[in-house]
């Protein structure tokens, strides 16, 4: 007997069924200078009983009384409240943020927080947009309008992780357009419209529903259905990486909010769009790659890691090596923070010392944006004392010192295929193995394991875990998730098991043209497939990497120094010299070469391997 349902709010139904507190979108709308004619725009084209609710926040003088909810009523029929503690939010109505408290909601209710300086720096929109992200996930939506500075950038990034939508104001109809277009350069913006323009988009996006997704039968089995393999053959194809090993869930909700934005209401018919728009395949892309990233994300978990690498730097002899690696860094914020917390540690030591900071992700993107160093919105997250000593300031936008950006290197690399870097003291992998599931993290725990010195230490996310590997690792830090590497003779493994791209079983026939421009991911799993390879390494005439298939971490590894995805160089003890020679017969006989029984020193035991080089006839970008 099913229980009568007293609320008053229309019932859940299907397409709901993933929201945290609310059966309804909540819309956060941040407005600064020349946000007043924005607002009024918006809401003279917000239908009244949209049956979203709406809060306002925008920069006030805290020692004037606003007039802003008056302002805004002549604009709409809704009703308009000045937000009060404890005030419960309902659709149809626009509540307004008073100028001297900070709002959160929590479980669809207003908290106002007064600042910690009443006249002091704030970001009153990013701190709502923020609490508005944790509290609603997916129906909340976020919209940035008119405004100097750059209040908002850090709240969207957090409003998109928990995959809700991203609103800006074109930043041609904007009075001043420092708000909207530093939100607009994160690329997470999903509509840039003008402000009488926004209502029609978030009607038709609210009310969109998205058919046989998360509620699929078929889904809920384990299995991967037909049309997720489909997605995910053409993501492959056109970036190169796998996301067959991602948890099914994280990636049926994202790509369920794709749909949403783009419109459509079943899987066929997005498959069909991915097909014939391959930008939609870069913003699918995009879009599963998106987690939070912030400068000191959870400033306590830094604070240990800071007496961590203190006794680290004190037992290291000086002019020594430090190396350390943070894979999926993003756009680099949590590298820096670490090679801050380093540098204060090496300052106070008056030591010095050979730092190499590996900081990688599959984002090419988000590696370009990383390696420039240049963040906005950044004050909540950093102390003034740490910006001014490791940052240069233009305006609101923050550029991070010489000094600090020389102690990094930033590369794309993918965990899952590529060989990871070795002889490390630190790896901060932090939020990245949640996305991944068990089969996967399983082989990266023993690979992390294999890539950091005797007690070097591994920081994962707080709700991550080392899979149960504890003859591998043992805990320093429950809560924080420190863990120091163990040497134990049941843990020793000769070779790790490095992950690789999962064979998808149907076969996808391509004709290729003689003068067709193919990209050269697609080129390799062609002649891969033609020649049944098991384990190999597409180089080009100098031995440099164009692309790696299988378990290669038995042959190559990266060495010391420069990061260099050259195959002599990463060839392991045994295999360099044999490689070296037979590499340069086939460049000049134009014939394929085999060795048999060549000794490759591995983790310090011995293999015997079977080595082909052969010539790949193909495009001039991949002769070699």
């Amino acid at each position: 007997m099913k229980k009568k349902n007293n609320s008053k709010r229309s019932p859940v139904n299907k397409t709901e069924i993933t929201s945290k507190n609310n059966s309804f979108y909540i819309v956060g709308l941040g407005a600064s200078a020349g946000g007043l004619e924005a607002l009024e725009k918006f809401f003279g084209n917000m239908n009244e009983k949209s049956g979203m609710a709406f809060i306002v926040v925008s920069h006030l003088d805290p020692n004037h009384i606003s007039i802003m909810p008056e302002l805004i009523q002549k604009s709409t029929r809704m009703k308009i409240f000045n937000a009060k503690d404890g005030m419960k939010v309902e659709p149809n109505n626009v509540y307004v943020a008073p100028a001297n408290r900070d709002l959160a909601i929590l479980h669809g209710t207003i908290q106002l927080i007064e600042p910690p300086e009443a006249h002091g720096f704030r970001l009153p929109i990013d701190y709502f947009f923020k609490s508005l992200s944790v509290d609603l996930g997916e129906k909340a939506i976020c919209i940035i309008l008119s405004g100097m500075a750059s209040d908002g950038t850090a709240g969207l990034k957090a409003v998109k992780s928990e995959l809700g939508m991203v609103m800006v104001q074109d930043p041609k109809s904007a009075k001043f357009d420092g708000m909207p277009s530093s939100a607009i350069k994160t690329g997470l913006a999903d509509f840039i419209l003008r402000p009488e323009e926004m209502p029609a988009q978030l009607i038709n996006f609210t009310s969109q529903k998205v058919k046989g997704v998360l509620l699929n039968t078929a889904i809920t089995d384990g299995k991967i259905p037909d049309a997720f393999q489909k997605i995910f053959i053409l993501l492959r194809t056109r970036t190169g990486h796998d996301f067959s090993f991602y948890k099914q869930n994280t990636l049926y909700r994202r790509v369920e909010r794709r749909m949403n934005v783009a419109q459509l209401d079943s899987l066929p018919n997005y498959i069909r769009m991915l097909q014939e728009n391959p930008a939609e395949i870069e913003n699918l892309f995009k879009e599963l790659l998106i987690g939070v990233t912030n400068f000191f994300r959870d400033p306590e978990s830094f604070d240990r890691l800071k007496k961590l690498l203190m006794n680290l730097v004190k037992s290291k002899p000086e002019k020594s090596q430090i190396r350390m690696w943070v894979p999926g860094c993003s756009t680099g914020e949590e590298a820096y923070s670490i090679a801050i917390i380093l540098k204060e540690c090496i300052n106070e030591t008056k030591k010095n010392f050979d730092v190499q900071i590996f900081a990688t992700d599959i984002d090419s993107d988000a590696i370009d944006k990383a390696r420039n160093g240049s963040y906005s919105g950044i004050e909540s997250d950093v102390s003034r004392e740490r910006l001014k000593f490791f940052f240069t300031s233009s305006g609101s936008h923050y550029l991070i010192r010489k000094e600090i950006r020389e102690m990094l290197v930033f590369a794309p690399q993918s965990i899952i295929k590529d060989p990871p870097f070795t002889k490390l003291d630190l790896i901060a992998c932090r939020n990245l193995l949640i996305y991944f599931n068990s089969e996967l993290q399983k082989k990266i725990i023993p690979l992390f394991h294999y890539s950091l010195l005797p007690s070097g230490i591994l920081f994962l996310g707080s709700s991550e875990t080392i899979s149960g590997y504890v003859d591998l690792f043992s805990i320093i830090d429950k809560k924080w998730k420190f863990y120091k590497r163990r040497d134990s003779v049941y843990s020793a493994q000769p070779f790790i098991e490095f992950p690789v791209s999962r064979a998808i079983e149907k076969t996808y026939e391509t004709d290729m043209k003689k003068n067709e421009i193919i990209n050269i991911p697609q080129l390799a799993e062609k002649i891969i497939l033609q020649n049944y390879t098991p384990n190999c390494v597409i180089v080009s005439e100098h031995g440099d990497i164009l692309y790696i298939h299988g378990e290669t971490g038995k042959y190559l590894e990266l060495s010391d120094g420069e990061a260099k995805m050259n195959i002599l160089e990463m060839a392991r003890e045994g295999l360099q010299q044999e490689l070296t020679a037979m590499i340069r017969k086939v460049k000049s006989g134009k014939k394929l070469l085999s060795a048999e029984g060549i000794r490759v020193k591995t983790n310090g035991r011995s293999q015997l391997i079977n080595l082909t080089v052969k010539p790949v006839k193909e495009p001039a970008v991949m002769q070699g």
